[in-house]
Parts: C-alpha cells; sequence; structure tokens
C-alpha cells in the first residue's frame, strides 16, 4: 500500500501543516505560544483551579510531558500553581494575567489560522471533515496513550 493513501502518514502531514501555520500565526502576531500551551491555557481558562492530571486529560496529552509544558508556562508567568483548599497535597492551576492577556492576543490568529489548515477544502467540505475527525477519535480516544478525558462540567474539576 502507497504511504500517501494511508490515514496514519496523512494525518501525521496534516498535522506538520497545522503546527507550522500556529507557529507562522504567532510568529507574525509576535506572540511566542505552542500549540500545546495555547491548549493547556485554554483548559486553565475554562476549568480554573485544575490539577495538572486534569489539564493533560482535557487537552488528550500525556502527563509526562505535559508536566514540562506546565513547568515552562508557570517560568514565564502564565500559570501559577497554588495549593489546594480541599486537598493540602494537591496543587492546582490558575491563569495569571499575563497567561489571560496572552492568551486574548492568540485568538485571533490561532483563529484566522484554522481554516488555513483545510484550505483545499470547501466550507461545506470543512465541516465535514471535521465531524468525520471528531467522530473517529471519540471512536478511537481509548486506544491513545493520552485519551480525552472531560470533567462533566467546568464546576465539577
Amino acid at each position: 500500500m502507497d504511504i500517501h493513501t494511508m490515514p496514519g502518514h496523512l494525518i501525521r502531514r496534516l498535522n506538520q501543516i497545522s503546527v507550522a501555520l500556529f507557529a507562522d500565526h504567532m510568529a507574525r502576531a509576535g506572540l511566542t505560544l505552542t500549540p500545546v500551551q495555547y491548549s493547556a491555557l485554554c483548559a486553565l481558562r475554562d476549568y480554573p483551579g485544575i490539577d495538572q492530571a486534569t489539564v493533560a486529560g482535557l487537552v488528550a496529552y500525556d502527563r509526562a510531558t505535559l508536566g514540562k509544558v506546565i513547568d515552562r508556562l508557570e517560568d514565564r508567568g502564565l500559570i501559577e500553581r497554588t495549593v489546594s483548599s480541599n486537598d493540602r497535597r494537591a496543587r492546582v492551576l490558575h491563569l495569571t494575567e499575563a497567561g489571560a492577556h496572552l492568551l486574548r492576543q492568540a485568538h485571533d490568529p490561532v483563529q484566522t489560522a484554522q481554516p488555513e489548515i483545510l484550505s483545499g477544502l470547501s466550507p461545506a467540505e470543512q465541516e465535514q471533515f471535521i465531524a468525520l475527525l471528531q467522530k473517529t477519535t471519540l471512536a478511537g480516544n481509548d486506544l491513545s496513550r493520552a485519551p480525552l478525558k472531560l470533567p462533566a462540567s467546568p464546576t465539577d474539576a
């Protein structure tokens, strides 16, 4: 079978394109942020006060690697870790004002990049493609080394 027709190869290539477009849009906006950092900041915006393991589940990223991402975000002053009021042994994460500001600055460049990722498709095809990606990633979620794990609601986190 030709690799250029294999879903895994094509998905990897599309991921490369997506990451390149993200980096290009961040650079043009004068921002320093990776796709995973952006996802982590979004998770903390939507679920303030969650722990690192919950962030990993929300962004479907392995916990060990995400720990390094969280360390970098904390070093940059974009998030802070505090002792949980429910469990003194646990640390919870919050966006700092600088983190919230960077996330607001990144919003438009990220949104502008999204249609470019699927630029070879019509708007209807893009919608269909995204629906199919959601369907197939949900179906294979349990096969992932870093499955998506969503809390029931932001207040349940």
